[in-house]
Formats: C-alpha cells, structure tokens, sequence
C-alpha cells in the first residue's frame, strides 16, 4: 500500500503492562501508526511504530498538541487519534475536533468523564441517582449537608482512581478542601456496597457483562487499605445488576460501548428486593486487572474491541462460555513513589485460585507514573468456582503478602 493511501493513527498511550496489544488490532504496516507516550509506557510502544513522541503526561493537552503536531508534520495529518486511559479520553477528543477526525468530540466524552453531567443524563430518564449538584465553596457544602444529611462525598466532578475524593463527617470539615484546583460536586453518602459492571453494550441491550462487588473500596485504597473486586455468582442479583445497568447505558444513546458502569447495590428498605443505584460510568474498559481477566478468564478482549470502535471498526458481541468466577487485588505501594523495591514475598503457588501476580522484583523502582492502579505493590489475578472463594483467596493474599521500599530520588 502506497504511503498516500495509509492512514495515521496516533495512539495517546501511557502503560507499561500489556493492558493492550495494539498491534493485534492495529497493522502497523498497513497503517502508519504513531504513538504520544509517557517514558514510562515506552517500552510497550511496538517496535514497527512508524514514530514516537515522548511527553511527561499524555493528560497535558499542549504537550500532547505539540507531539500530535510533530508527528503529523513528519507522518501526515492524522485520520485517527485514540486513547484508551481515561485519564487520556478528553485529551483525544479535544485533539480529533482540531485535527478533523472522525470519533468521539469533547462534548460526548464529557457525558462520561463529568460526574455532575453523567448523573445528570441517567437523572433525566426517571433513574436512580443519589442527590448531587456542583459546590464551589466549604459554605455551599455546608448547605448541602445541612438539606441532605451527612457524611457528604465531595470530589472532582474529572477525575479517576478516587483522586482527591474526600468523606466529611460534618459541617467542619468542609475547611480543607480546595476549591480552586479543579470543579467540585458534593454527593449524599450512599451506605450500599459499590459493584462494578464490565462489558459491551451493543444494539441496545448489554451483549456481555460481569458484575464485580468491591472488596474495601477505591477510596480506602488511597490510604493504604488493600482493594479487591470478586464476580458475583448469585443468580438474583446478577439479574437485578444486568437489568439496572442496561437502563444506565440506555439513557446516554452511545452504541457500541465498551463500559464500566459503578453501581451501588443493596436491600430495598420496603420490600427487600435488590436496588441499584447509578454511581459513576466509562466509555472504556475498566482499570486494574480488569482487562486480563476478561482475556485470561472469560476469553473476550474488551481492550482491543474499544480500540476497534475508536478506529471506526465493526465490533461483534461477546459469546462468553465460562463458568468461572474472576476476581483481583490490589496492594499499595509500600512506599512514598518512586521507591526501590528491597523485599517482595511471591505468592504464586501459595493461594489455592490465585494464577497470576504482577511484582517488582528487589532493586527494581516503582515509578511515580500517573496509570495509578498499575504502579502498585503488587497486582494479583484469582480465578475459582464460586464467590466464596474467591473472595477467601483475595482476603488470604493481602493477609500474607510481604512487600517493602525505600524512596528514592526523581526515578521515572
């Protein structure tokens, strides 16, 4: 194929881990394929990139202009700009508006990046969503808590991996937050467990999905609590989940989606039956072991069908004949990052359905990278036949994992 006819796409990456194989999905020699990445994700960048552009942070939309920019002068202007972070989702769209690219503009990003407006889209259909509004100052919290009660959630209506998501007790602690740095919203405390919902939304109805109830929570992570996240296997609230979230995804008119939806899950105080209430949605796969899951266990690749998508592809549903339950952990780090790994305890071989771990090895650097839940003190993937063990798998490995560090200086 002559270079005219050959499309550039360039892809905003940022990972180390191999959460994605763009060239399974992407033929570098049939396209021009170019990348803007982090030092940290570079090593993943396939070696038959037609370029590559390093920048500190691929969330930084002029450095990422500026690379796009070199990269365009030197391969073409692009016909396709994709991004498969979260963190990365608006910076790609506000860069295919300025380039004329076909996909994903910033106002469709923002319906599920913007937790006020995201709420706002399943409210208006008559759905269940706790109460919220924007809060721009301690007083406007004050008055929040004062009409809904406390505890009152307060956090960045942009934002992933629960950064700078904050739980006040009372009117008090309203004082230490910042209201400057970034728009806020105040949301009433729900008390429910929070579920995650994985999977492709695909002609109007969920073609594949897992529901995963948390194990601790996202937040709790951010203080140095263990995260986990085991498939739930009760037939009832699986139906009552996969019911809730296709009404969900129905309300903001996007197909296909590869999504991850965040639900919260209990008792109806009346009658007892299981209700869902919407808490936040992607368009993008889920983070942390999320996706090797779906590869490893339920032999779908949910990565490479929204990198289909971005790149304008046909996407088929998901035909998922496992009968197996999945389930990950999380273990921060043990350190302030960057920090030198000095004594790590694998434990593979050790946990009866734990088949995977990802460990920095002793003298290896944790990186002070923004993928925050890949740059972890260790990662586990567990696999087993129902819930209840998964779940004791997933309690067992944080109880026996053994992980130390010492900081370090700058280290990328």
């Amino acid at each position: 194929m002559s270079a005219l006819a050959q499309r550039h796409v360039v892809v905003l990456h940022r990972w180390r881990a191999e959460y994605v194989d763009y060239a399974t999905v992407l033929d570098h020699t049939a396209d021009r394929v170019s990348y803007v990445t982090t030092e940290v994700g570079r090593d993943r960048v396939p070696a038959t990139a037609a370029g590559v552009e390093i920048v500190a942070a691929t969330d930084d939309l002029v450095a990422a202009r500026r690379a796009v920019a070199a990269l365009a002068e030197r391969h073409g202007p692009p016909q396709r700009i994709v991004a498969l972070k979260e963190d990365d989702l608006l910076t790609a769209a506000v860069l295919r508006a300025e380039w004329g690219c076909e996909g994903t503009r910033p106002e469709q990003a923002l319906r599920f990046l913007d937790k006020l407006v995201m709420a706002e889209v399943v409210a208006d259909r008559g759905l269940a969503v706790p109460a919220l509004a924007a809060v721009d100052s301690a007083e406007e919290v004050r008055s929040f808590g004062e009409k809904f009660g406390w505890p009152v959630i307060v956090k960045p209506r942009i934002g992933s991996s629960s950064d700078g998501v904050v739980r006040l007790g009372g009117p008090q602690d309203a004082d230490g937050i910042d209201f400057a740095a970034r728009p806020m919203l105040a949301q009433v405390f729900n008390p429910h467990p929070i579920f995650h919902v994985d999977g492709m939304f695909l002609d109007g109805r969920l073609a594949a999905f897992r529901a995963s109830r948390y194990v601790n929570n996202c937040l709790d992570f951010r203080t140095g609590e263990y995260l986990g996240s085991v498939e739930e296997d009760d037939p009832g609230t699986v139906a009552a989940i996969g019911a809730a979230a296709e009404r969900f995804l129905a309300a903001f008119d996007t197909d296909p989606l590869v999504f991850h939806l965040e639900l919260f899950v209990g008792p109806n105080p009346d009658t007892g039956a299981v209700e869902c209430t919407f808490l936040e949605v992607g368009a993008r796969v889920g983070g942390s072991e999320i996706p090797f899951l779906w590869r490893e266990v339920h032999g779908y690749d949910l990565m490479a069908a929204a990198l289909r998508i971005q790149l304008g592809e046909p996407v088929q549903a998901p035909v998922l004949t496992d009968r197996e339950v999945a389930g990950w952990l999380l273990v921060p780090s043990p350190a302030r990052r960057p920090c030198r790994i000095t004594e790590v305890t694998p434990l593979t071989g050790a946990v009866p359905g734990l088949y995977a771990e990802a460990l920095l090895q002793p003298g290896e650097v944790l990186p002070l990278a923004d993928a925050y839940y890949e740059h972890v003190g260790g990662r586990f993937r567990f696999r087993g036949a129902t819930s209840r063990t998964v779940e004791e798998a997933i309690q067992t490995a944080a109880a026996d994992f053994r992980i130390s560090a010492e900081p370090v200086g700058d280290v990328a």
